[in-house]
């Protein structure tokens, strides 16, 4: 019984981890990344629950228009509303989240709402 608990507690945490395209396997560089990003960055850039929001954008290949220097820099910087983390990583560790980070899809748009005017006005 205590084993389903916890299966039924990490299962939604184990479904919030990006998805990386099916179509290639991760580098080790790619896989260090993604276990340190798991580690530091999942509780803020992740929905963990489906009741839930995240409190920080979600990650992928687009993140700051896909430049690689911008999101170094980020991670190790920080931002007005994130901390840097170049105390807690080494360049190397930095390099492996960014590499991690470009190989995740975009999130797909968010269809558009419907104006509460009626069906037949424009959008």
């Amino acid at each position: 019984m205590l084993r389903i608990a916890r299966v039924a507690i990490l299962l939604p945490l184990i479904a919030a981890v990006p998805a990386k395209a099916q179509d290639t396997a991760l580098n080790d560089q790619e896989k260090l990344g993604e276990r340190l990003l798991n580690q530091s960055c999942v509780v803020c850039h992740l929905k963990l629950q489906i009741n839930t929001e995240s409190y920080a954008p979600a990650l992928s290949k687009e993140t700051l228009g896909g430049k690689a220097e911008a999101i170094r820099d980020v991670i190790s910087n920080g931002s007005p509303h994130m901390p840097g983390f170049k105390v807690q990583f080494a360049p190397e560790q930095i390099d492996a989240i960014v590499a991690y980070i470009k190989t995740i899809p975009a999130p797909s748009a968010a269809p558009k709402a419907r104006k509460a005017g009626g069906a037949g006005e424009p959008d």
